[in-house]
């Protein structure tokens, strides 16, 4: 197998490296990034050693595991997370020393496209599995120089911490009476992301130079697109361990410190943020000049469509919705979701899609236990049956396309305790698949009961379950 390397040096002749003004003649001096009249310049000072943090062998190795853990496409060399071991065995110390001095140039990342619903795709960046571990290495360290200061009401990204805590805090406030809200949408959140802004908020803290010029390099190292090198002046690529820190959790947290010196209640996740409010005007009020310093100070994109202001009651937050009884905030799920699911489902049980029993039984399980598990919070009992009879009609036209043959439809019909006059019948029948599979007939053959005995799975008994084992 071909050794590969890492970029680790300015001088290397590896992939083509654009001029970056935040490290132009670096040679290991300590120094940091600072905004004077709206340029980004490099300040002198000592450091106070995170770079040592960030280097140290014990950090390093969790970094590695947890890149291994993830797995992951490789990015623009082709190396994967298999091959990391022993590129750390013949490199580490170079890749220690190289982060110690300033010369490690991290490689552009490779451009990759995921469909959303809307029919629009997100643009991630997959950066190399050399570049993942230094990057988590990173990650670790101002996590947890980060952590104490983040809000109490912010959720995403953080340990022991997730949408179910940030789902409670909500259903919370509304209980205790701030019932309208302003859903606050981020347009385009990390392609917009003013990276100078961000090495300013990140050089308050991160008092180490070194740390922020990596930081900083890895901010413009690049997107190679079908071969073509594409500068990245602005935005933190998605699909780095880096992005979620940075944009999240760092940059939001100016927005959170704002919202608190206000005295509003609210809860993020991510870059999904609710503010509650005890009136409607107060929410539009609320709305107006919290965009304003949304755009103004953090020079952030506010898509003032999709934010959404007043009741709280049907508001979508992190695909659940809110509703009222009894003077409770209960949580549903939006109709919206509910679309979604469908979607998926529909697709995992598609005639033509070339899965078997087996394949499409543990794909169906994969898809139910994981949205369950998520939505476990809502009541939503009485939408699921309705779900799952329109899914198990469509288990039975699989079924039905399966048997293929009139002659086996009409055996496995007579098997099915079918009368044989009606097995000819139907097994002849020229009706489509769609039809038959809703017919008496079929409901009778394959059961609901015989459904479930062949392990077929439905919504609702993965519901029942886990509301069993909460209580």
């Amino acid at each position: 197998m071909k050794e590969r390397m890492q970029n680790t040096s300015a001088n290397a002749h590896g992939c083509p490296q654009k001029d970056r003004t935040a490290s132009e003649g670096y040679v290991g001096v300590q120094t940091y990034m600072e905004i004077i009249e709206g340029e980004l310049v490099e300040m002198h000072f000592e450091g106070q050693g995170v770079m040592e943090q960030i280097i140290d062998f014990a950090n390093l190795r969790t970094a590695y595991r947890q890149v291994v853990r993830n797995n992951g496409k490789g990015g623009i060399d082709g190396m994967d997370v298999n091959e990391l071991f022993t590129w750390c065995q013949s490199h580490i110390e170079d890749l220690r020393q190289s982060l110690m001095d300033g010369t490690f140039v991290p490689n552009p990342v490779r451009r990759v496209e995921i469909p959303k619903d809307n029919g629009k795709k997100r643009l991630l960046g997959i950066p190399t599995v050399i570049d993942r571990m230094v990057q988590q290495a990173i990650s670790q360290v101002l996590s947890r120089i980060y952590e104490p200061q983040f809000s109490r009401t912010s959720y995403g990204f953080r340990p022991r911490r997730g949408a179910h805590d940030a789902l409670r805090e909500a259903r919370k406030n509304v209980t205790e009476g701030y019932k309208y809200a302003v859903g606050i949408d981020l347009e385009r959140f990390f392609d917009t992301v003013n990276q100078s802004k961000l090495i300013e908020v990140l050089s308050r803290t991160i008092r180490d130079g070194r740390v922020v010029s990596l930081i900083h390099r890895y901010l413009r190292s690049g997107v190679m697109v079908h071969g073509v090198l594409l500068a990245t002046d602005e935005g933190t690529p998605q699909g780095g361990p880096l992005s979620p820190l940075l944009g999240n959790n760092i940059m939001l947290n100016e927005l959170d410190k704002e919202l608190e010196r206000r005295g509003l209640r609210f809860v993020r996740y991510a870059d999904d943020s609710i503010i509650f409010c005890k009136s409607k005007r107060a929410a539009r009020r609320v709305s107006e000049s919290i965009t304003a310093f949304i755009e103004k100070k953090l020079y952030l994109k506010v898509n003032r469509e999709k934010t959404e202001v007043g009741s709280i009651i049907g508001m979508k937050y992190l695909g659940y919705s809110f509703y009222i009884m009894r003077g409770e905030c209960r949580l549903s799920v939006h109709s919206k979701t509910y679309d979604k699911l469908r979607k998926k489902l529909k697709e995992a049980t598609r005639r033509s899609n070339g899965m078997g029993y087996q394949g499409r039984k543990e794909k169906m399980h994969q898809i139910i236990r994981g949205w369950i598990e998520y939505f476990q919070l809502a009541d939503m009992q009485t939408r699921l049956k309705a779900i799952d009879e329109w899914l198990r009609r469509r288990y039975r036209m699989c079924i039905w396309k399966a048997w293929k043959k009139c002659g086996t439809k009409v055996r496995n019909l007579i098997k099915c305790g079918i009368a044989a006059w009606q097995a000819y019948e139907w097994g002849n029948s020229s009706k489509k698949y769609w039809r038959i599979a809703k017919s008496p007939i079929l409901h009778q053959a394959i059961s609901k009961e015989l459904l479930q005995k062949q392990g077929w799975p439905c919504l609702t008994d993965y519901y029942r379950l886990i509301v069993r084992v909460q209580q």
